[in-house]
């Protein structure tokens, strides 16, 4: 016995698709920036150190003096020679008046002219010219003040928004051919 088929044929679908794929630009812009540095502000105050050097004295010991201390000292010492002098002469005068009574006048005549020509003695010492200590030296030192006041930089920047272009993508199909099913019965 023979027992019927059935006979079962399929076609497919074709599809004919057209794919335009998606497209996508992106483009970040740098950001804007501008920096500007001010200068530090740099104040510097100074005092001149001072030096003084007296050096009169040293001159003086060396004989270096000026014309009008010269003159003033030749002066003092001019009258102080005359004084000693008009002293003298009183004290010979009266050495002689006291002596003219008596026979000591010749003696006493004698002994004012060897007080007065004789051999004298003259000191001799070991002098360090200049003399120690007659240079004075005064330092006073001088100062310097700094100030400096630091300025902050000027910072300007602009973040910029980036650029973005998308186009999406996009699929049709067309239909090439159908799918069917044929059904057939054999016995």
């Amino acid at each position: 016995m023979r027992l019927p088929q059935i006979q079962i044929r399929t076609t497919d679908a074709q599809m004919d698709l057209d794919i335009s794929k998606p497209k996508q630009y992106i483009k970040q812009p740098r950001a804007t920036q501008h920096i500007e540095q001010p200068a530090a502000i740099l104040e510097i105050n100074t005092t001149r150190g001072a030096l003084r050097i007296d050096s009169s004295q040293a001159r003086r010991d060396l004989g270096l003096i000026g014309p009008l201390e010269s003159s003033a000292n030749y002066a003092q010492k001019g009258k102080q020679e005359a004084l000693q002098g008009m002293a003298r002469r009183a004290r010979e005068g009266r050495q002689m008046m006291e002596s003219a009574g008596k026979d000591q006048g010749r003696a006493t005549i004698q002994n004012i002219a060897k007080q007065n020509h004789g051999p004298h003695r003259v000191q001799f010492n070991i002098n360090f010219v200049p003399s120690i200590g007659s240079v004075k030296i005064d330092y006073t030192p001088g100062t310097t003040d700094i100030n400096i006041q630091r300025r902050e930089p000027k910072i300007d920047v602009k973040v910029n928004k980036p650029i973005h272009e998308y186009t999406p993508g996009k699929v049709t199909g067309t239909m090439v051919q159908r799918p069917s099913v044929q059904t057939d019965v054999i016995v």
